[in-house]
């Protein structure tokens, strides 16, 4: 009986290192993976963010008349705004839906939606805009006489907000914004200036 309990003791310690030799190869396969995933999310598929550009803007539409004993100008304008957005990740990027505004020494005059969307890794998404402008938004607006007579000159911006996310281990938020100011001339009935400003926040 005593060399029996000796055996079993003995089966005991064996069976008991090997499992605990089995749960150490285990947990050092989860921690070198684990580490392996943080090293990877860390540098090659670290966040990056989506770009947006405005390749062009072009007139459309241009309407003018000028009422010069009331003192008021009628005006509508649409212009043709083709912009892109480039995901540099290596994953997808997924947008809501968005928005571009026209706006009118900063009152907005005009917008138009974006609707929502997926881009895929490394790939740009062409986009074609059209934003008209409201001419009733414009009515109280005194600038708008004194920029047409004095100096025949419109200054107009556009803004472009797109948000959405990607997901690398976890989902992170990225907005992209776009801000164009544009000077058209009213007589010639084009853009004779035009600055762009991006700006990504993660």
């Amino acid at each position: 009986m005593e060399v029996d309990s000796k055996k079993n003791s003995s089966r005991r310690r064996r069976s008991s290192c090997t499992s605990k030799r089995i749960c150490a190869a285990v947990t050092a396969v989860i921690l070198i993976l684990g580490l392996v995933i943080l090293v990877l999310g860390l540098t090659v598929f670290k966040a990056k963010r989506p770009v947006t550009t405005v390749n062009s803007v072009s007139i459309r539409d241009f309407d003018l008349s000028l009422d010069i004993l009331g003192l008021k100008v009628r005006l509508n304008v649409t212009l043709d705004a083709n912009i892109a957005v480039k995901n540099p990740n290596r994953v997808g990027f997924r947008f809501d839906n968005s928005s571009a505004v026209l706006k009118y020494r900063g009152q907005v005059v005009g917008d138009v939606p974006i609707p929502a969307g997926k881009i895929g890794p490394k790939e740009t998404l062409p986009m074609n805009i059209t934003l008209t402008l409201l001419a009733d938004r414009l009515l109280s607006n005194s600038n708008l006489y004194s920029d047409v007579v004095t100096g025949g000159t419109l200054p107009l911006s556009t803004f472009t907000r797109i948000s959405g996310h990607v997901r690398i281990l976890f989902k992170i938020r990225v907005v992209s914004y776009t801000t164009c100011d544009l000077y058209v001339d009213a007589i010639n009935r084009r853009i004779t200036n035009q600055t762009c400003h991006y700006k990504t926040k993660l």
